[in-house]
């Protein structure tokens, strides 16, 4: 498989390296915080202002947990999940396709609640002005841009459904790459940098809310079924009493108004407990491309 990240041209490489240093910034979000802080493992998010959201929501963590929040964020799932697994993180916002991999690794904390329910979907998408492509078999040799390998929504899900076609994924596309990014699935499509691409449904809708000049460069053509949103989780050792708070944090968002207000910023609704059948249909799709 070709990751192919030199084909997104020098501009989009100047834009990569932009991102890469505001990520380095980040720990300076966390000044002051000890070997005591509560650490939380996050990836790229799609928020213009996320410098600013982090910093505000950390606060606001610090003062309902009575500690000091450290961010780490990491540019793929995989390095987050690790260091969940690993005992270096003590809680992380992940895919549902790494949670159902390492369930045994892995604590659920808590599922984001998106237009009423604990749900997303996976969109595949093609640059808008093509008007023939209906469906992905549509895109037989042509160029695909997953977000991430362990990523339901911008990986396994496309994978699987060429599977269900008796289609073999790593040969189907001319040529495939990953953009680590969901937004940059879209902008690479959008750009006809692919010509089709798969992204999470929940950073597609709220794109088309506060950037829709990106997502009208795009257009969907085939949603997954509901599937599990992605869900937090926490280290497999974490003392009862610290998950506990930090679940009745998350679930009380909504009732709290600064909480809340950030909320509206990630478009989402609040927080709930979930269970892991939530994630079944995932772990059935990531099961059969292990058979495969």
């Amino acid at each position: 498989m070709d990751r192919g990240n030199d084909s997104l041209g020098s501009q989009s490489r100047r834009r990569f390296l932009r991102c890469a240093a505001a990520l380095a910034a980040l720990p300076a979000l966390s000044a002051g915080a000890t070997d005591d802080a509560v650490r939380i493992g996050l990836t790229p998010v799609f928020l213009d202002d996320q410098m600013n959201f982090l910093r505000d929501w950390r606060r606001w963590l610090e003062v309902k947990l009575g500690r000091a929040v450290t961010f780490v964020q990491r540019g793929n799932y995989r390095e987050v999940v690790d260091l969940v697994r690993t005992g270096k993180l003590d809680f992380a916002w992940v895919c549902g396709y790494p949670y159902v991999r390492h369930q045994r690794e892995l604590k659920l904390v808590a599922v984001p609640l998106w237009r009423g329910g604990p749900y997303y979907r996976s969109y595949i998408i093609v640059p808008a002005d093509d008007t023939r492509s209906n469906a992905i078999t549509d895109l037989r040799g042509k160029v695909f841009a997953y977000s991430d390998p362990d990523s339901n929504s911008g990986y396994l899900y496309p994978r699987y459904i060429l599977t269900t076609h008796k289609q073999d994924p790593a040969n189907f596309f001319s040529r495939t790459f990953f953009t680590w990014a969901h937004r940059k699935v879209v902008e690479a499509v959008g750009a006809t940098l692919a010509d089709g691409g798969a992204v999470d449904g929940y950073v597609w809708e709220t794109l088309a809310e506060v950037r829709p000049e990106l997502t009208r460069a795009t257009r969907i053509i085939d949603r997954s079924p509901l599937l599990g949103h992605p869900p937090f989780v926490a280290r497999a050792d974490i003392p009862p009493e610290e998950l506990d708070r930090f679940r009745a944090v998350l679930l009380g968002m909504a009732a709290d108004p600064a909480g809340e207000e950030l909320l509206k910023r990630l478009h989402l609704d609040g927080f709930t407990r979930g269970e892991p059948a939530l994630f079944a249909d995932i772990a059935r799709m990531a099961a059969r491309m292990e058979r495969s």
